[in-house]
């Protein structure tokens, strides 16, 4: 089955609803669907509840659907390169559920796998444990954390075969394949794309079951959000 749409737009015109819940992929602007969420942007679609580490910068990655304030509630685990995002939330105009980074990594990965919760000490005896289920298990507290799943995932690779198959590169893999295991409908944005049997299965990070949609960014921005020169002696 050939999973390849000729743009972003076409691969979310259907998809996307007011409302959703929306995982999107990436860690600060390393591995993000830079193209989807342009999209994303386009479409006008509101109330959104994004699923993603932090929420880029102020303009680009999520920073762009904030500015436009399509995002109600963002589920994160930093939230430090965005002033928008600080003056959304200091001012009541965004949700904020703050989720230490392994927990959110296993939230998603559990929603995918069909675990409803899991049991964690990360965030006992701090904020996060408020309201939550406390355990002992071997002497040790643990607060019980529930699972994660997403209306629409957004994922970014970097190859794919016309069946979903996907290559990560290096660090820009971060969230991507527990965004696309947690989401009802996924959508991958990669920079090749190849028939479907030129991967070899011994390098496939995530399988195409899990991959409704694929759409080429041959040339994506990639942009870095602290960068550093070395000045010459």
């Amino acid at each position: 089955m050939d999973k390849l749409y000729s743009n972003a737009t076409l691969a979310l015109q259907d998809v996307v609803q007011n409302g959703q819940t929306i995982a999107v992929g990436g860690f600060g602007l390393c591995g993000i669907p830079e193209a989807l969420i342009e999209a994303l942007k386009q479409t006008g679609v509101n109330g959104l509840t994004c699923i993603s580490n932090n929420a880029g910068v102020d303009d680009f990655g999520l920073g762009r659907l904030l500015q436009t304030k399509q995002i109600k509630k963002m589920i994160s685990s930093y939230v430090g390169e965005n002033k928008e995002f600080e003056r959304q939330y200091l001012n009541g105009e965004l949700e904020v559920e703050l989720t230490p980074q392994g927990t959110l990594a296993e939230k998603l990965r559990a929603g995918g796998a069909g675990i409803p919760a899991f049991f964690t000490q990360t965030g006992v005896g701090t904020l996060i444990a408020e309201g939550k289920e406390h355990r002992e298990f071997d002497g040790k507290p643990y607060i019980l954390e529930n699972s994660l799943t997403a209306d629409v995932a957004l994922v970014k690779a970097y190859k794919a075969d016309k069946a979903g198959n996907l290559i990560f590169r290096k660090t820009a893999r971060n969230f991507n394949p527990e965004c696309a295991m947690a989401g009802k409908f996924t959508v991958v944005e990669v920079e090749h794309v190849v028939e479907i049997g030129e991967l070899d299965p011994d390098d496939i990070h995530l399988p195409g079951i899990y991959v409704n949609r694929i759409i080429l960014n041959a040339t994506p921005e990639k942009r870095i959000e602290q960068l550093t020169i070395k000045q010459e002696a």
